[in-house]
């Protein structure tokens, strides 16, 4: 929420499409119409929107756990990437996965997924104007003029469907009004980061057919460095950012009651690879641990890019006051090869080269009416994606040690996803005071998987020319390990295939107490589809469905009209947890069978609370506190599961924003301190792990008086904190602690940091 929407009133709008793979977040919103619908009195609290619950509601009223961060608090606090998002929701990580700046790893409540490999799903969705963002390669969404996110904690597997055990992150974006309008924003900061972004609208057809464009292109040196490579010419800044991207978006306004739009939108990342720091020296190589967390060492190219192309388009019928029709659909594709130099030495003791290539398309019919005391949203869904992908482990060094010229294990393959889903929520106002919700989706899920996999006594990569001089070898040079083989003789005849199908239901009561008091207790499930095993090597079954049941209690109250106070109770089960286990008695020898299987099953329960106090006119302090405790039930995974990954027990945000009123326009100083408890990376190694540490972020941001000029200084991670979000863990440890080689022979023990402290300057001119 936000002190500054008191402001003088500058006439512009938030163009109505997100570039739903790339742009960051633009400061460029003027306070004055971040969101007109979000009504803010001086010295009072915000009333907020959210779209929650598919429908337009006040955050207040809605019965979820949910985060809303507007426009102009995006832009005071100067957040520019998606995983600073985290700090002001409860239980809540948001994070760049290990060796790509594009690849997200997300989690809320302990829920979601460590691996992106393909064929593995994530647990949290992602979806922007609610169109599902289906692959987490690319999913480090940088978006430009969006009106709010909104994190929605807990199981979505009625409104939102599949994949959504954890919650959801929503992009909201705004109708376009109609104005020609054109804003140009330039960023200045540490590490040379050079961003420049440019937004904008025109009416084609006044008051009927409008417009948007955005451009950005951010360019950002290194905060590290590779000390060494082996490969001559290659670009050695690491932790860089290089990344363009564009959008277009048409809107017609054909009536009062009937509306189309259709969106473009396209990102290239050319970003280097990230190179991990070794944690311990290796034992093979000079490879010593480096001054610098941003420092490595690498054998691979240190290219790396992330390809992303997306089209969508809705159309909104109101059919009378009180029924609307909708329809949703889009076309994504994503194409990502990449270098992940596991043991970060320059010799090849474990490099994986790979390519990441996906495509989907969704189409959503909705209807939802408004009755004088019930409402309904209900609505059809279909979903077709083709995941798929290659990666050559190159363990060279073991493989000269053998007597070969090298040794790599080739793993190919593809999981693909036919599904369809039918859904309805049900509210119904018994009295003045109480009401019910009822909700239920069935989903009907297909998939298909090939997998190719075999040991190759030599090094190979994806494709000729991966590095200068490399020319890969012809045809297929692993065998398929995982079809279907109907009669048994060996010989697949096409791919595995397996459905599945699922009911997931809602209940929930909430009681209105006052006009500023709601309880609510609720039951829900989601689940994460079933799959077959991406890594294969023999032609294993696919594993059932991963499910949350989920029970929540809670409170939102407005106390008065300057404090309000939101608290979450939950618990939850989370049962056929998909690992790589073994089934029966382990004192039974053919038990050791190891394969993809519904290894586990876990439990947690917690709370989360969220407070903001409008202290005076000009001054607001926000609290969010979030607390985990977890229970494992069954254990039946290998490694055995022993923790959450990348989730604390506890979590806590405290912020304050003072606006300054001066002749010469507002300012609005923004700070906060942001705590996360001590957390594994993973949850079957205590390998790497995270002490607790604070970060502290502080922001200034002045607009005109009249409106058009803007101006930010943003200071993230204040203490310079050294904190890890991703690692490797391929090393042996004896009973003294002492480590020994894993996997390719080195102690590979890497991690990943976030980043260091950061100084950006932000001039805009809007027009």
């Amino acid at each position: 929420m936000s002190l500054t929407t008191h402001m003088q009133r500058y006439p512009r709008s938030i163009c109505a499409a997100a570039v739903a793979s790339a742009l960051l977040i633009s400061p460029s919103t003027s306070a004055q119409d971040a969101d007109a619908a979000n009504i803010n009195e001086k010295g009072k609290l915000e009333r907020i929107e959210v779209t929650a619950r598919k429908t337009v509601e006040s955050l207040q009223e809605t019965p979820v756990a949910i985060t809303s961060i507007g426009a102009v608090e995006l832009a005071e606090k100067g957040i520019s990437v998606l995983t600073e998002v985290q700090q002001f929701s409860p239980n809540t990580t948001l994070q760049t996965s290990r060796g790509t700046n594009s690849t997200l790893t997300a989690f809320i409540r302990g829920l979601g997924q460590q691996d992106p490999l393909w064929g593995y799903e994530p647990g949290v969705g992602i979806y922007v104007d609610d169109v599902y963002i289906a692959r987490p390669q690319g999913a480090v969404l940088d978006l430009l003029d969006v009106q709010r996110i909104e994190v929605l904690r807990g199981p979505q597997g009625t409104l939102y469907g599949k994949n959504t055990i954890g919650g959801a992150v929503k992009y909201v974006t705004k109708e376009m009004s109609g104005e020609t309008q054109l804003n140009v924003q330039a960023t200045l900061g540490s590490y040379s980061q050079r961003d420049l972004k440019v937004t904008g609208q025109i009416p084609l057809v006044e008051d009927t057919v409008y417009l948007g464009l955005g451009y950005a292109h951010l360019n950002r040196d290194g905060f590290g460095e590779y000390l060494v490579s082996a490969l001559d010419g290659q670009d050695k800044e690491n932790y860089n950012k290089d990344l363009w991207a564009a959008r277009l978006t048409l809107e017609v306004h054909a009536s009062d009651d009937l509306f189309f739009r259709f969106g473009w939108d396209k990102t290239e990342d050319t970003s280097n690879a990230k190179g991990g720091y070794r944690l311990i020296p290796s034992i093979l190589t000079d490879a010593p641990v480096p001054d610098s967390k941003f420092d490595s060492y690498t054998s691979l190219p240190t290219w790396n890019k992330v390809e992303l192309e997306g089209y969508n388009w809705l159309a909104r019928y109101n059919v009378s006051d009180n029924l609307e029709l909708k329809y949703i659909g889009s076309h994504r594709e994503s194409y990502s090869p990449t270098n992940i130099d596991f043991d970060n030495t320059a010799l090849p003791i474990f490099d994986v080269p790979a390519e990441y290539d996906d495509s989907n398309d969704t189409h959503e019919l909705q209807l939802n009416y408004t009755g004088n005391s019930y409402s309904l949203v209900s609505g059809l869904y279909l979903y077709d994606g083709e995941s798929c992908g290659n990666f050559d482990a190159v363990l060279g060094v073991l493989g000269v040690a053998l007597g070969a010229s090298g040794l790599t294990r080739e793993v190919s393959g593809c999981n693909n996803s036919e599904s369809w889903a039918a859904y309805a929520q049900f509210n119904y106002d018994i009295n003045d005071k109480l009401s019910l919700s009822l909700g239920a989706r069935y989903t009907d899920e297909e998939k298909s998987a090939t997998v190719n996999n075999g040991l190759i006594f030599a090094n190979v990569y994806p494709y000729t020319d991966w590095f200068d001089g490399y020319v890969r070898p012809d045809g297929d040079l692993v065998p398929q390990v995982l079809g279907t083989d109907s009669d048994g003789d060996g010989v697949f005849e096409g791919a595995a295939v397996e459905s599945w199908s699922r009911f997931t239901p809602r209940v929930g009561v909430e009681y209105q107490m006052s006009r500023d008091t709601l309880f609510f207790a609720s039951y829900s499930q989601g689940f994460k589809s079933g799959t077959f095993n991406p890594r294969a090597t023999v032609n294993e079954p696919g594993v059932e469905p991963e499910v949350v049941d989920s029970y929540e209690v809670g409170m939102k109250s407005d106390l008065n009209d300057a404090l309000r106070l939101n608290v979450t109770l939950f618990s939850y089960d989370h049962s056929d947890r998909q690992y790589i286990g073994i089934e029966g008695d382990l004192s039974d020898p053919t038990a050791l069978d190891q394969r993809l299987r519904n290894a586990a099953e876990t439990a947690a329960k917690g709370a989360e609370v969220e407070m903001t106090w409008v202290a005076s006119d000009n001054l607001q302090f926000d609290v969010a506190y979030g607390y985990i405790d977890f229970e494992i039930k069954k254990n039946n995974a290998i490694p055995p599961l022993i923790g959450l990954a990348s989730t604390p027990e506890n979590t806590l945000n405290i912020g304050a924003n003072y606006l300054l009123e001066t002749g010469f326009g507002d300012i609005t100083f923004n700070a906060n301190y942001y705590y996360r408890d001590d957390y594994l990376l993973f949850e079957t190694s205590d390998l790497i792990e995270q002490d607790a540490y604070g970060m502290v972020n502080l922001s200034a941001r002045w607009e005109s008086v009249e409106g058009d000029w803007y101006a930010g200084l943003h200071v993230k991670n204040l203490t310079d904190e050294e904190y890890l979000v991703g690692g490797y863990d391929f090393v042996t440890r004896d009973e003294d602690g002492n480590f020994g080689p894993g996997l390719g022979g080195d102690t590979t023990l890497i991690g990943y940091y976030g980043d260091p402290r950061t100084i950006h300057v932000t001039l805009g001119y809007r027009f």
